[in-house]
């Protein structure tokens, strides 16, 4: 339940990275500038101070994105909505390589926080709260957006960057299916104790933000369960995903898309046996990547060792 393109419009692409921003946005940053009327003596703050948010959240996307092409994953988009970010990541599927894709939105704002601490420190120094209002009182409100998104992200509850951070952590001690299905249920307590304190302080947001969670914390549940299936299934030998290493399963789990049948796309070659279309690429059940159909035979020398 992420948002997507759909209804986005393309800001800029930076480092092969497409920036989009949903039409949502701009409703929701009229509504919330113009709340603020009165909070400075010139309403060219208010603006600098939604767009201060809009950057800081950029920012954080941007470590997501920059991370997992470091590691070797593929991040080519970041799509921008009134519920903040979201950065689309592949990193391949180790939990050293999805931890570093993850934590390295939070730290970005770690490094926000410490260079705002210095700007605010700076500020009283020379006096700006007092000659400066204006400028007081948006450095203020910098470091009080920064804070709260990186304390907000770093909660354990799945799929904010702490519940997924969590969930890499235990991927080393639990494999990858048993994690994400103790992080999920982990987000579902989470997600209750959102809902509570939105109804407790009236807030429309905090409770959007929870139903938003909440569907996406189903997903991983219902994605947890299946690679739980998946893991059990017996395996083809021969064969082994280029990017995880990982066999095959034996039986029909690929399904065409041009009519619908389910086929084992090994034994058929990557051809629908219904209705002969052929597929030039391979998707991996385990780990998602999708690879051309020889690079998944093993050579000779290797099948030994399966």
């Amino acid at each position: 339940m992420l948002p997507t393109q759909e209804g986005s419009f393309r800001l800029f692409r930076f480092a092969g990275i497409n920036v989009f921003l949903h039409w949502s946005w701009l409703v929701v940053a009229m509504y919330e500038i113009s709340s603020r009327r009165g909070h400075y003596t010139s309403f060219v703050w208010n603006v600098a101070e939604y767009l201060t948010l809009f950057l800081i959240v950029l920012l954080h996307e941007f470590g997501h994105s920059l991370a997992c092409r470091q590691v070797g994953g593929e991040a080519n988009q970041i799509v921008l909505w009134p519920l903040g970010g979201v950065a689309y990541v592949a990193p391949p599927q180790r939990p050293g390589a999805t931890l570093w894709s993850i934590a390295a939105g939070p730290l970005v704002n770690v490094v926000l926080f410490v260079v705002l601490v210095g700007v605010g420190m700076l500020d009283r120094s020379m006096g700006w709260n007092i000659a400066y209002p204006d400028l007081h009182r948006f450095l203020r409100a910098a470091y009080i957006t920064n804070f709260v998104i990186l304390i907000f992200n770093l909660l354990p509850i799945y799929p904010l960057d702490g519940g997924q951070i969590l969930r890499s952590l235990l991927w080393f001690v639990l494999g990858r299916a048993r994690s994400l299905l103790v992080a999920s249920v982990l987000g579902f307590v989470g997600v209750a104790g959102l809902i509570a304190y939105a109804l407790y302080v009236q807030s429309i947001w905090t409770g959007i933000m929870a139903v938003f969670i909440l569907m996406n914390c189903w997903q991983g549940l219902r994605h947890a369960l299946f690679l739980a299936k998946i893991a059990r299934l017996p395996r083809r030998e021969g064969y082994a995903c280029p990017e995880c290493r990982s066999a095959p399963p034996l039986g029909a789990y690929w399904v065409c898309g041009q009519c619908r049948q389910p086929f084992d796309t090994f034994a058929s070659q990557a051809m629908c046996p219904r209705c002969g279309v052929s597929y030039e690429q391979t998707g991996c059940l385990d780990c998602g990547a999708r690879r051309p159909m020889s690079e998944w035979i093993l050579p000779p020398s290797l099948r030994a060792d399966q």
